[in-house]
């Protein structure tokens, strides 16, 4: 376990900061003198959005840094670029610039889509092939107790809003994140800058050649696909409960905090369940066990009136859920023997992912537009993605055995 704590540190306060500073902005900026066609739900969305368009942009980027030079570097210098970002964030909040705040999440998503391949390539370079299952399992799981604390730090100091606070948070966590880099130890396959190793840098047509790339390596297209499903399920679950928890429940930031802290410790949970699992269950049975808990859980939030309470298990258990889902697929990609090729699949999920993050995006704010911020409509429309990645998984699931 030592090896890991590392990178498990480096990588829960990364994640640590991206959702500090995003739910900073939702809880807070709301009370900013904002433009009347920024609504709270739109202002979630944007921020949102701004976190993941870089990724449609620029993995193929991080594909080729992670491929072409040591992921150890270039893990190392992003993080120090965290230090100017997290100053433009502190300028925005002691002078209340919703637009600069939002230039600052943007500026962390390009930094955070750039090491994202590389971060996720010392998985296997610490733990090799059979430890790749653990370390996937604890990397998720130290990732979602990031966005735990992040969000609910971020929800309960604004209720006691002192900019000074956010300001040394900010600043604190970027010290902190690249400090932890510096202790990360791999042995990472030398770099390799020959002409076969090649990445596209034009997103579609990285998208055409990693997908190729990924039919060579056993169920990694089906796993990419996975991944991302979880990722969009979990953007709009995150982005819903703060619409549900202050409107229908009338709860206050902290509260809807906490609900945000069950969500994250669910999906920790169901991560390091899935990680200590794989190795004795199926991961198409953990896939399928998870999509269908998600899909039970959901459908109980839809159709029963629940209290405040009940609101609060029933999602951590779909976050459990989503959890054990998550940990097989990520899993597959990990075990590929691409050597340093691994690097490029990453991006792809990457890039893969972050698609469905924005269509999520697009959906929450479509939707509440033409129902009138209908929260239920939201959990409704969650549930449905579950039941069709269910169909689409034991297809597949099918097909391989067949």
């Amino acid at each position: 376990m030592k090896k890991w704590i590392s990178l498990l540190a480096a990588n829960f306060l990364g994640v640590f900061n991206d959702n500090f500073l995003k739910n900073a902005i939702i809880f807070v900026a709301i009370g900013w003198n904002l433009p009347s066609w920024l609504s709270q739900s739109q202002l979630i969305a944007l921020v949102s959005a701004s976190l993941v368009v870089p990724y449609l942009i620029l993995s193929p980027l991080g594909g080729k840094l992670a491929v072409h030079y040591s992921k150890l570097k270039v893990f190392r210098v992003l993080k120090f670029i965290e230090f100017p970002i997290m100053a433009i964030a502190c300028i925005a909040f002691l002078y209340e610039w919703v637009m600069v705040a939002m230039l600052a999440v943007l500026l962390m998503g390009i930094q955070s889509c750039l090491y994202s391949p590389a971060k996720y390539g010392l998985i296997r370079d610490i733990g090799g092939v059979e430890g790749s299952a653990f370390g996937s399992g604890m990397f998720e799981t130290m990732a979602f107790l990031g966005i735990l604390t992040g969000t609910v730090l971020a929800s309960w100091l604004s209720d006691v809003y002192q900019v000074w606070v956010f300001v040394a948070v900010f600043m604190l966590l970027a010290d902190a994140g690249y400090l932890v880099s510096l202790y990360i130890k791999a042995d990472e396959p030398l770099p390799d800058r020959e002409s076969s190793l090649t990445v596209n840098l034009f997103p579609w047509r990285f998208l055409r050649d990693s997908y190729q790339l990924a039919k060579s390596f056993k169920q990694v297209n089906a796993a990419v696909f996975g991944v991302s499903a979880f990722w969009l399920i979990g953007a709009l679950l995150q982005m819903n409960i703060v619409i549900h928890a202050g409107k229908f429940y009338q709860v206050s930031n902290t509260a809807t905090g906490l609900v945000m802290a069950f969500a994250a410790i669910g999906i920790a949970m169901g991560t390091w369940l899935s990680g200590v699992l794989t190795s004795k269950v199926k991961g198409k049975s953990l896939m399928l066990w998870g999509l269908t808990g998600m899909l039970v859980n959901l459908l109980i939030i839809v159709f029963l009136q629940i209290n405040f309470q009940l609101f609060l298990v029933l999602i951590f258990l779909t976050a459990c859920f989503g959890g054990l889902f998550q940990v097989p697929n990520l899993t597959v990609i990990q075990q590929a023997d691409a050597g340093r090729k691994l690097g490029q699949l990453l991006a792809y999920m990457n890039l893969v992912i972050f698609i469905f993050v924005l269509l999520a995006s697009v959906l929450f704010s479509i939707t509440m537009l033409i129902t009138n911020d209908n929260s239920f409509v939201v959990f409704g429309l969650i549930a449905g993605i579950c039941l069709l990645t269910l169909l689409i998984v034991n297809r597949e699931s099918r097909r391989v055995e067949g």
